[in-house]
């Protein structure tokens, strides 16, 4: 395990040094991983950092107002409401690579914009070791490694937790004292939602992805699982009332990790099964059914896409 004091030491220094007199804008997430990266590079430098907040529109229920919250003590703190650009970006895309290079793309984009708009050479963000191996080895493209374009406007990207698992990143999260809803909180997927709804990313399809996530998360909390959460697969026959709908059907998916390298399928109890069927199934109207993804790591991904 990493030695935490050591680590944050001399991140903090190699940081500093990378940076210089320069401003940086940092690619914040409301995950550990940017939030850890975020912590350090701004005990480095200070308000030289600008932390970006871009809301894709494909995050997690509640995380926009999240972020503005825990980071309200960063006054350089900007939110940028990209929803319709990325959408537009994935419009008719279907194949889960081109999701992610678009999005990967997008992403860069628009940092590259509050970059010009604060006179900011340098990116800093989150990656982390996992990402790097699935991105190297062709497993998937990550948006901030395999995802990124060829053409990047900025002067040099800073990793700081570039070496690190995640448990390792909790570690460090807990030694800088970043409230727990951030250290603890389950992986998020870089590009969001987008990753868990099959085919083309649309907000219908990714309102349903989000609040099914929520209500898996709520109801499986008391299971500690590494990551979980609910993915959108298609459309199926179902009768609600006296009708026959033709609506979404949402897979839920709970596993048990150490770094998410390999991960195994939770082993949960039907009476939750059912429970979290029932409130999906009975608050969004255009779900027809709900299934239960029993498949480990390999050979599956922990993400759909």
């Amino acid at each position: 395990m990493v030695d935490t004091d050591q680590f944050i030491e001399e991140a903090v220094a190699e940081i500093a040094d990378e940076l210089g007199e320069n401003t940086a804008i940092i690619a914040l997430s409301g995950g550990v991983d940017s939030s850890t990266a975020a912590a350090l590079a701004y005990e480095a430098v200070g308000e030289q950092l600008v932390p970006v907040y871009v809301d894709t529109g494909l995050m997690r229920k509640g995380e926009t107002d999240g972020v503005r919250e825990t980071f309200d003590y960063m006054e350089s703190l900007r939110i940028v409401d990209a929803a319709d650009r990325f959408f537009d970006a994935l419009a008719g895309v279907t194949d889960p690579e081109a999701k992610r290079k678009a999005i990967g793309e997008q992403f860069i984009r628009e940092f590259e914009t509050v970059a010009r708009e604060v006179d900011a050479d340098y990116l800093v963000q989150g990656t982390i070791y996992p990402d790097r191996i699935e991105s190297e080895g062709n497993i998937k493209s990550h948006h901030n490694v395999g995802g990124l374009p060829e053409a990047v406007d900025f002067e040099g990207i800073v990793e700081p937790v570039r070496d690190l698992y995640k448990d390792e990143v909790r570690e460090v999260a807990r030694a800088l004292d970043l409230e727990a809803v951030v250290s603890e909180r389950m992986p998020f997927p870089g590009p969001g939602l987008a990753v868990r709804v099959i085919g083309e990313v649309t907000p219908e399809k990714v309102d349903v992805a989000r609040e099914a996530t929520a209500v898996v998360e709520e109801e499986l909390e008391e299971y500690e699982p590494w990551q979980a959460f609910a993915a959108v697969l298609g459309k199926a026959t179902g009768v609600k009332g006296d009708n026959r709908v033709h609506g979404w059907v949402v897979t839920v998916r709970s596993v048990e990790s150490r770094d998410g390298m390999t991960a195994r399928a939770q082993e949960l109890d039907w009476q939750t099964l059912q429970r979290i069927q029932s409130r999906i199934t009975g608050t969004l109207d255009n779900v027809s059914r709900v299934v239960y993804d029993v498949t480990h790591k390999p050979p599956a991904t922990i993400e759909y896409e």
